[in-house]
């Protein structure tokens, strides 16, 4: 059975890592636009299972060309067409906060399940849905954590007397998960969220940050608005230096900057999009869950 990985240009360089750990060839999926907004797609290449890469950040431009990537694949001879989305979006509305909300998750996941014979993405953002295989039924779908290539970089220069924070009670698990294997002491915040750039947050026993540097890990980057929080409360109370991981960061050049400037020297995440601040590589967490799921076989 023939396996290949199939790319759009906005994941050219993530998906040609990929590639180089599966073992297996990258082909190019080429994108027209017309001038009324619908796009022409074309698959280049064929296999019997095909790999089809796109992280799912700027959802609504990428999506409608993913699905007719699937169709195109299927047309070529696929038998099977595995979605490849380091980032999934429209994964937090799990119900309807107010009435007359659709639930985007149950549907973005039944259009996915229907498209496609598995998926995989890494630490989606989910709250009461303890897994991916309740959203999309019926396929494989499989949920990674970027946790080990976040240990592996933040490992190189670690200062061992550095305490790592998460900013609220969601985060405890996954900031855990990171700081075990490295030895260090955790806090976790408690947020109160009032809107999209507005929250209030407590850190219990911030004082232990005194005198220390601090890593402050979270699942997702948008606006940074509790990052900043975060990051003032530690510089208030004497941490050394603060610094920041995420596993996917869908924050503007403008929040970033934003960012910097609250005192936040240093900021990191994987490439499970494109972000300016993108430098860590999942292709060996995707690699080893592709090979699991028996896909190259």
């Amino acid at each position: 059975m023939t396996t290949a990985l199939f790319t759009f240009t906005d994941g050219a360089r993530q998906a040609a890592g990929l590639a180089s750990e599966c073992g297996i060839p990258v082909n190019q999926i080429d994108v027209h636009r017309f001038p009324d907004g619908e796009s022409l797609v074309r698959v280049h290449g064929a296999a019997e299972t095909a790999l089809l890469f796109r992280s799912l950040d700027d959802p609504n431009a990428k999506l409608v060309e993913v699905l007719l990537a699937a169709s195109a694949l299927r047309d070529c001879g696929a038998e099977k067409v595995i979605l490849v989305a380091p980032y999934l979006a429209y994964m937090r509305q799990d119900v309807p906060f107010h009435e007359g909300e659709a639930v985007s998750q149950r549907v973005i996941g039944k259009l996915l399940a229907v498209w496609f014979d598995g998926l995989l993405t890494v630490d989606p953002h989910l709250h009461r849905i303890a897994s991916l295989d309740a959203i999309m039924s019926g396929i494989p779908a499989l949920a990674v954590s970027a946790a080990p290539a976040l240990v592996q970089v933040i490992a190189i220069d670690l200062d061992p007397r550095t305490i790592m924070v998460g900013p609220d009670s969601e985060s405890r698990p996954w900031v855990e998960s990171i700081a075990r294997p490295l030895g260090l002491d955790v806090l976790v915040g408690e947020k109160i969220r009032k809107g999209d750039r507005e929250v209030m947050l407590t850190v219990p026993d911030i004082d232990r940050a005194s005198g220390r540097p601090v890593i402050l890990v979270d699942d997702l980057i948008s606006s940074g608005t509790t990052l900043m929080a975060c990051a003032s409360l530690l510089h208030e109370v004497g941490a050394t230096r603060v610094e920041a991981v995420a596993t996917h960061s869908l924050a503007s050049g403008t929040d970033l900057e934003r960012l910097a400037n609250t005192g936040i020297s240093r900021l990191r995440a994987t490439d499970s999009t494109s972000s300016q601040i993108a430098s860590i590589p999942l292709s060996g967490v995707l690699a080893n869950a592709i090979r699991g799921q028996g896909w190259l076989d």
